[in-house]
């Protein structure tokens, strides 16, 4: 395989987790440096190592794992999207989500993260059958998709601003519309 078809992949796999950055960068008021790069750390670490987890586990687990990988990935984003769009609801007016679970808690964050690059492990599973760099698709994926969380945390705290309280609605229903995309995708589109 060679580069250019692995920063395809990186761009491919960065998407969620992107979509998932800029949620939780309109959900934080008072955004720095600091939680953009814990966000982005997070997430390229769990979309960079979860496909050399797919592909050390290559074909001893692959039907268990493809069995239920969507459904952990669905109910991950749909209870962390649901408390979000709750959050939103019960909104007491104050001025955008400053308390959220994504920067006050890093199991919240791990969720997501590992959520959105459950695709990613699968990905590894099929790397298993092909002649691959293993070091060098992580490095890829995982810079690729650091790149995009950075701006997706960004572009979300630009949102954020300007939508104020509904952005912990919209942020909910873009987390859970991720699970059902990974749901939808798996179910009818997979294997």
């Amino acid at each position: 395989m060679n580069i250019l078809s692995i920063i395809l992949i990186g761009i491919g796999l960065s998407i969620d987790s992107l979509a998932a950055s800029v949620t939780m960068g309109a959900c934080s008021v008072d955004i720095r440096r600091r939680e953009v790069f814990k966000v982005a750390s997070c997430m390229a670490f769990f979309q960079g190592a979860l496909p050399c987890l797919g592909w050390i586990v290559g074909f001893a687990f692959k039907e268990q794992v493809q069995a239920c990988d969507h459904w952990i990935a669905f109910l991950l984003l749909a209870v962390i999207g649901g408390k979000l769009f709750y959050d939103g609801l019960t909104h007491d007016g104050e001025d955008g989500c400053k308390e959220t679970l994504f920067t006050n808690s890093i199991l919240g964050l791990v969720g997501v993260a590992v959520a959105t690059s459950i695709d990613a492990m699968i990905l590894g599973v099929g790397f298993a059958l092909i002649e691959i760099n293993i070091g060098l698709t992580m490095f890829i994926i995982a810079l690729t998709t650091f790149m995009f969380s950075s701006a997706g945390v960004y572009l979300g705290k630009r949102l954020g601003n300007q939508m104020n309280g509904s952005i912990e609605m919209f942020g909910g229903v873009v987390l859970v519309g991720l699970g059902v995309k990974i749901l939808i995708t798996h179910l009818y589109f997979v294997g």
